[in-house]
Formats: C-alpha cells, structure tokens, sequence
C-alpha cells in the first residue's frame, strides 16, 4: 500500500453511476495494445490460416455463451443480453469475409488481417453520424480484442486474481470485464469515460459495487496501491482520504443503509398513499427466474416480461411448446398476481444474428423491427401467440405489442391474434378467452392517434425510454448527447399529459415501464398525470414503494397540474425535486 502520510487529499467530481460507498486501495487496469505479428506465408499455408481462424470464432463463440449463461444465472436475463450483441459482433459475415479475403490475397497472417479489418470498421463507424454504431463500439472492441487474444493464445486479464480487496480504475470497464466483478474482490469501479447506461455500470448497479464515471483522467492520476474514497451517491471520488473525510463517509454509508433498511420495511406493505389511494407498483424481468425478485422485493405482479432471451443466442427459433414451458413457469412463477408479457421485440439492438431473419439497416432502431418483424412472420407470430395464450390458462395474463406506431398495425396484430385462438379452439387447448391486449406507447406517432389505438386495445403501456428518445432525437447512450436526454423535457410532459387525458375519456388503464419510471423524482408526476401502474426493475420497487406511503395523492395532482404548465425543463426538474424531498425529509418515521 502506498504511505499516505502527509499526502494532500484531492476530490475529483465524475458522474455518479451506481450508489454506494468504498474505501480502498487501487488496482489500476490499463489496456496494453496486443502486439500482432506480421507474418508473411505461403500459399500452401493459407487454407489452414483460414481453419485456424474459424476454429478460433466457434472457440469465442463458446466462450461468450459460457459468460452469457454465468451471467444470466448470477444476475438475471437483463444484464446476460449484453453479450447476445457481442454475438452478433463476432459473427458479422462481413468482418469474417473481408478478413479470409485479406489473408488469401495478401498471404498475411490471419491475426493481422483481423486486426486491420477490425481497425478499419472501428474508425468509419466512430466517423459515422450513427448513434446505433458509435454506441456499439465498446462490443465491438472487446469481441475484437477477445478473437485476437485467442489467435495469439494470449489469457485475458483476470479480476478474479485480485487478493484483495481493491477500487478498480479503468478507462473504461469493458462487458467482459464488467462479467468478473461478482465474486471478484473489486469494491467500486472509477472510470474515465463511460456512462450511467454502459454495460459496466449495469452489472455493476446489479451487484450493488459503487461506480463513478466520467473521470476524464483518473487512471493518470492514479496508480496501483493508491488509496481513494469512491461515493456514488453523488459522484465524488477522494484521492488520499483524511481520518476526518473518512469518518464523515462512514457516518453516511451508515446512514444510507438505514435508509435502505426503511425502504425495504415499506416493500412489502401496500403502495397506498397518505390519502388513501392505492396504486400498483409492479416488476419487469427477462425471464421466470426473476420472479422471486419481484416479490421478495414487494412487487405486485409484472408489468413487463421481455420475451426476447428465448431468441436471442439461439440456433433456431424457439418452438410453440418450448415458449410454453418457459411462459407457464413464468405465470405460475408470479401467481396469484398479474403479468403483462410483451410480444418479440427482435430489431434495433436485439437481432438474431444466427438465423437467417437478420438484415443490415442504416437505422436499426426505426426500421424492421418489434412488430414490424411479427406482422410480417406471422408463423414465427403465432407459435409465440399460441404459447402465450396456452399459459393464460394458469394465471392472469395480459399481451402487450411493442412498437406499435399505427392503428392499422394494432388491427393486424389482434387479427393474427383471433387466428391464433382459432386454432387453439380446435385442437381443444385451454385458454383464457378474455385475454387483455394492450399497445406499448412508444413511438410518438402512437401517443398522438392514442384516442384512436384506445377503440382496439385494452391498455396503453409508455415505454419512455423509446418515447423520450424519438421525441427529442437524442440517444441516451451517446455521451456527447446524452446530456438533452431530458424526461423533464415540457414536450415529454406535455406527451404525457396528452396521452393520460385521453386515457381517461376512453377508461383505458394506463402503466409506464421505462426508466422514468424507477427514478423517484419522477413518480410523483407520472401518477399524478394519471398513470394506473408502473413497472420497474425489482431492486428500485422499496424506495418506490416507500415514496408512495409517504406522499398525498392531492398533491402529486398538483405537482403534475404545476409542471405541465411550466416551460424551463431545469424550472421541471427542480420542483419535482423540491416534491420529493419535501416527502421523504423524515426517512425514519415508523410506518404505521
């Protein structure tokens, strides 16, 4: 450890990314460029180059599902889905091809030939006006490093290896390393870039390790042995923390676990407001396994069950009857409480790149994708449908299409819905033949013709995430833009707000499942506005919970009343903020 003695205490403000306090010293990983040999081959030579090369893509291929599986099993469906998109980088026929036609036409060795093809597609995608690209770039350079370092039969860096406990500082945490933060002894993770939304951060979030990113430099000011104090809370990061500095912390990480303490004593009580009005707060989750989360953390029932990891990673589609299975377990899973399960959502950043259904697109995310892609694979559809429906029989379900953005589309999606009951009814299969049906609103064309959407559905679902980034055209997950990614924005609360009201003229229930959703400054608004029910993350369900207990209904009505009128979105931000901590000021009043 680095002598501390008489050392200045420095604090380096970063963007705060995943809560929580640590203390510790620092194991610095720098990412050492691969040295690649250039090697000139003959001919006789080159069909075995090209074997080893493909040889060493089905050894990554197995690789990555080993991590994908370890990682769905530790933390869930969720955060497995970031390696179904490293799948995808690794088979990219392009890359592949360009690469084998390199190696046979240049005679060169396959691990130069990969490294400059790789480089190449790296620097027009980091030029291109593409976020879809830009944001993918991260994937793209660890599936790269990851093949090289087979080639060259090189071990990657191993966290696990750490004997004790540390602060790992990073330029930034790639998935791969992000994989080996459980069961690691990494306390916190520093960065310099990154953002609250990288794949770091999640799994990080997920294993409740403290994160600040944003650092710019800190992997320059620091070295190995260095001691810090990572907050993430607010995002600070302390090099060389004094007795006193570090007694201040331990006071507020012991308060902040009090607080938590309080959040889950709330969890499991109703989510009924001082004035006696009751709301539902319910959890989204990827998969049955994340059923005991939900309830353990107070959820009441699913609001939103993503389909797409029976898909994605898959040789084949899944069969009517293996989706059953999976669906059933899921439905039993969460019983006697309710779940809405959303219909494949395949496109944008969740294609499947094994089979033969996967198309270039210049904008990913608005082209063939969610329902688009069912509506015109009826017979991929319909075994979902038919599954789903079956499964209906053993609880109370809901199906939800996504990506709706017309009437006409939502009239095809229950006609091959009416289909698919057809053809349950005559194979005398069990169904609820009242099954709801609701339509995500999620693309602003949708919130607009909502009145018209309300005469062939039975519930709206707000995907904000996608709402609030079509709206306003930015992207969350572009660090350059990320800052007008703005849900206190007045054209998101005037969306809305619109949208609630003719909600209500139609008597069409209305729940939200996006990341507005689990932020608490926002609730308030959004049941204020009018929603009916929200749908979140199972570990954001006690605060959420707690806030509501807490809060007067009235009230929240005349926040929503006041910030729909206001025009500044930092004006917005700050009364919802003011309503917040006015309600949650005394976190350790007993709850009756």
């Amino acid at each position: 450890m680095t002598d501390r003695t008489n050392k200045k205490e420095e604090i380096i403000q970063g963007v705060a990314a995943s809560p929580g306090v640590a203390h510790g010293e620092v194991f610095v990983i720098h990412q050492r460029d691969l040295e690649i040999p250039v090697l000139e081959l003959e001919s006789t030579f080159i069909p075995r180059e090209i074997e080893r090369f493909e040889r060493t893509l089905v050894e990554t291929r197995k690789e990555i599902m080993r991590v994908r599986n370890e990682v769905a099993e530790r933390l869930g469906e969720g955060e497995a889905k970031i390696f179904d998109a490293h799948l995808l980088v690794l088979e990219d026929t392009a890359l592949i091809d360009e690469t084998i036609r390199q190696v046979q036409d240049t005679h060169y060795n396959v691990e130069h030939c990969y490294a400059e093809v790789a480089q190449r597609y790296i620097e027009v995608f980091a030029a291109l006006d593409d976020e879809y690209i830009k944001e993918r770039m991260t994937d793209i350079r660890d599936v790269t490093r990851r093949v090289l370092q087979n080639l060259l039969g090189q071990s990657a860096q191993n966290l696990y290896e750490l004997t004790s406990e540390r602060v790992v500082a990073s330029e930034d945490v790639s998935p791969s390393d992000a994989a080996q933060l459980e069961g690691s002894k990494v306390i916190a993770v520093v960065t310099d870039a990154g953002s609250r939304t990288s794949h770091a951060v999640i799994m990080a979030r997920s294993l409740k390790i403290p994160a600040v990113v944003g650092l710019h430099d800190i992997t320059k000011r620091l070295a190995s042995g260095d001691y810090v104090l990572v907050d993430g809370y607010d995002g600070t990061v302390i090099i060389n923390p004094g007795e006193e500095t570090l007694f201040r912390y331990g006071r507020l990480k012991q308060e902040r676990l009090n607080i938590q303490k309080a959040f889950e004593k709330s969890s499991l009580m109703p989510a009924k407001t001082q004035d006696g009005v009751t709301f539902k707060v319910c959890g989204n989750i990827g998969g049955p396994e994340e059923c005991g989360a939900v309830l353990a953390n107070g959820g009441e029932g699913v609001g939103l069950y993503r389909t797409e990891s029976l898909f994605i990673g898959a040789d084949k589609f899944p069969t009517e009857e293996e989706q059953y299975q999976a669906y059933r377990r899921t439905v039993e899973a969460i019983q006697p409480h309710p779940i809405v399960i959303r219909t494949l959502d395949l496109g944008g950043d969740k294609m499947v790149s094994s089979l033969n259904y996967t198309q270039d697109e210049e904008n990913p995310f608005m082209g063939f994708r969610a329902i688009r892609f069912c509506l015109e694979h009826t017979d991929i559809f319909k075994d979902q449908l038919r599954a789903i429906l079956r499964a209906s029989a053993f609880g109370d379900v809901s199906i939800m299409y996504p990506m709706i953005s017309s009437v006409e589309e939502l009239i095809q999606a229950n006609r091959v819905l009416e289909e698919a009951k057809e053809e349950l009814r005559h194979r005398h299969a069990a169904f609820d033949e009242n099954v709801r049906v609701g339509s995500m609103i999620e693309i602003p064309g949708a919130a607009l013709v909502a009145d018209l959407l309300a005469e062939h559905c039975d519930f709206f679902s707000v995907g904000t995430n996608d709402l609030i980034q079509y709206l306003l055209a930015v992207d969350r997950v572009n660090d350059r833009i990320a800052h007008l990614y703005q849900p206190n924005h007045p054209a998101v609360i005037r969306t809305l707000s619109q949208l609630m009201a003719v909600a209500r003229k139609k008597n069409i229930p209305v729940g939200v499942c996006g990341e507005m959703a689990a932020d608490p400054i926002y609730v308030p608004l959004l049941f204020g506005l009018g929603a009916d029910t929200i749908s979140v993350a199972p570990t954001s369900l006690p605060e959420i919970k707690y806030l509501l207990r807490r809060m007067n209904f009235k009230e929240a009505q005349a926040l929503a009343k006041k910030v729909a009128g206001l025009t500044d979105p930092e004006a917005i931000f700050m009364a919802l903020s003011a309503f917040y901590a006015q309600n949650m000021g005394d976190l350790f009043k007993d709850e009756e």
